[in-house]
């Protein structure tokens, strides 16, 4: 695959142009000061010289409120984020791999192929011994109707929910916004409604169920919540983030959907945003960027490449290397416009002065990679499997720390879908990695293919964190 600031068939006119309108700001920005202080400078003089005073004085006036006064005004709410919590699943659902593949043998509707498709998948997927699964998936066969998947919900969601309204010291009628994300489960009665009436919740509380949105759905949801809460004023919103497994439980023998058995385990987390003044004191980050995309073309060369018989075993081979041709594709647009707007001026005019030499005068030339390590310093990735990781550090240029939390996330815990990216952010916070003014860049991709970064600023120092949640047990 190539690097993640590459397309396959070279950079595409949209990238371009959101190049050069990015460059055009900049410029703008450099000159608006210097302008500004001639203006000044000149009318002064004009006033001192009593030419026209009154005329130059409202010219003055124009150029002030246009400068200064106009930006403050226009400038967004802010919204911090005030503490999150991620749920610890019990000892009794652990799954070690010999345990998934013993039970995985025993299940008729698997014949040998398959269990030896999963078991190929999974000892290559970067998993450990300790990951989780539902109680129902311990069951042979695995139960994956209604009931049990409400019964997932009422085990993953409601315990991060009262951790979260512990921490924040905060009652549940306090809550302004709630937000549940689940892709593949979409009950009726809703999750949110499920969880308004079993915290007693007001009846105004504006609730919210997002569904099919895969792995990004947790960031997806931040994004959701930043954009009510610069209508709502004064508010607390909630984000609850999980993926319901028994519900997503395949028996049958489509390698395609053979993968969704092997690496997707519990997780679930919540978080609680708030824009309020007095949030700022007692917050630990505040969202500075998010950027949201979706690609308009369906990941069709991943499906046949599932599909493909390899008569030499290398079909795992084959669909990491699709998956990951899709994924840089998402990525694109994303990092480009995200680069856009936090990357110095350097930085980006190295890398849209390479893309235009590239397209007009040498197709051979290597498009430069911005480096992002300059205004950010730590990473949280999907955590769809090594091969996606090691990928995407490739990329994006980052070295073995800034994708340490993703890979001990993927082995300790698997991949949790829109949930992992807070498990990453809480092993940073317990390893106490993270310092008042870094920069954190959560993103998320998922089906769709759909992609959302978020970046944090951290605005006071975070201590303590390794002696609760989910790492407690496991961070030295």
């Amino acid at each position: 695959m190539e690097s993640l600031s590459q397309a396959n068939h070279g950079p595409d006119s949209y990238t371009i142009n959101l190049l050069f309108k990015h460059l055009l700001t900049t410029l703008l920005e450099l000159v608006r000061l210097p302008t500004l202080a001639l203006v000044i400078s000149l009318e002064a003089f004009f006033i001192l010289q009593k030419w026209k005073p009154i005329f130059h004085f409202l010219l003055l006036s124009i150029f002030l409120f246009i400068f200064t006064i106009k930006p403050y005004f226009l400038s967004s709410t802010p919204v911090y984020l005030v503490d999150f919590s991620c749920f610890k699943p019990p000892d009794f659902c652990k799954a070690p791999l010999y345990l998934f593949f013993e039970n995985a043998s025993k299940i008729g509707s698997f014949d040998k192929e398959s269990v030896a498709f999963m078991a190929k998948i999974l000892t290559s997927s970067g998993l450990g011994e300790e990951t989780y699964l539902p109680p129902a998936l311990h069951c042979i066969p695995p139960k994956s109707h209604h009931q049990e998947s409400i019964k997932e919900a009422e085990m993953v969601l409601p315990p991060i929910m009262e951790d979260l309204l512990s921490k924040t010291k905060i009652s549940p009628r306090d809550i302004d916004i709630l937000i549940v994300n689940c892709s593949g489960f979409c009950p009726s009665p809703s999750l949110s409604s499920i969880i308004i009436n079993k915290f007693s919740m007001r009846d105004d509380v504006k609730s919210f169920s997002l569904s099919g949105m895969g792995c990004s759905a947790g960031a997806i949801a931040i994004d959701m919540a930043q954009n009510l809460l610069k209508v709502h004023k004064n508010s607390y919103a909630v984000v609850l983030s999980t993926e319901i497994l028994s519900t997503g439980w395949y028996p049958g023998h489509e390698k395609s959907k053979l993968l969704l058995n092997c690496t997707f385990r519990m997780g679930s987390a919540a978080i609680l945003l708030s824009n309020k003044n007095e949030a700022k004191k007692s917050s630990k980050y505040k969202l500075l960027f998010s950027v949201r995309n979706q690609r308009s073309f369906e990941d069709k060369s991943y499906v046949a490449a599932v599909r493909e018989e390899d008569s030499e075993g290398k079909l795992g081979v084959t669909i990491h290397r699709d998956l990951l041709q899709i994924v840089g594709e998402t990525l694109k647009s994303n990092v480009t416009i995200l680069g856009a707007q936090i990357l110095p001026t350097l930085e980006k005019s190295w890398h849209a002065v390479s893309i235009i030499r590239k397209r007009f005068f040498n197709k051979s030339e290597e498009i430069y990679v911005p480096n992002f390590k300059s205004v950010i310093q730590h990473f949280c990735l999907p955590t769809s499997g090594s091969p996606l990781i090691r990928e995407m550090a490739k990329g994006l240029k980052l070295g073995e720390k800034e994708v340490e939390a993703a890979f001990m996330t993927l082995h300790r815990f698997g991949n949790q879908s829109s949930s992992s990216l807070w498990y990453e952010l809480a092993y940073m916070e317990a390893k106490e990695m993270v310092k008042k003014g870094d920069k954190v860049w959560l993103l998320g991709i998922g089906t769709g293919p759909k992609c959302c970064s978020l970046v944090w600023e951290c605005l006071r120092p975070i201590v303590g964190e390794s002696n609760r949640g989910p790492w407690a047990d496991s961070i030295h």
